[in-house]
């Protein structure tokens, strides 16, 4: 059996009609409620199952580095974020 692991994720959460969109950055498993709380709560059951998945199928330490961790002391440590922007194109009609 493994032991417990602590993978931090960082998460986004946005409006879409009368729901709650809430998505678990770098890992880009997503999930929504009808409020924040209820997609936080969905999207952390999620990112749970997700892990567990990817554990059990033996593809967790790809995932993981994948997405931007790094294993430094026996932890896997999420990426540093600089920042999260709202940004627009424009694009021709």
């Amino acid at each position: 059996m493994m032991a417990d692991m602590d993978i931090e994720y960082t998460v986004q959460i946005w409006k879409e009609g009368n729901r709650c969109v809430a998505h678990a950055m770098p890992l880009d498993v997503m999930s929504s409620g009808t409020t924040p709380d209820e997609a936080r709560e969905a999207l952390d059951e999620a990112v749970r199952v997700f892990l567990l998945t990817a554990q059990d199928q033996g593809n967790l330490q790809a995932i993981l580095q994948e997405s931007g961790y790094e294993f430094v002391d026996g932890n896997w440590v999420s990426p540093s974020w600089v920042g999260v922007e709202r940004r627009s194109a424009v694009v021709g009609v």
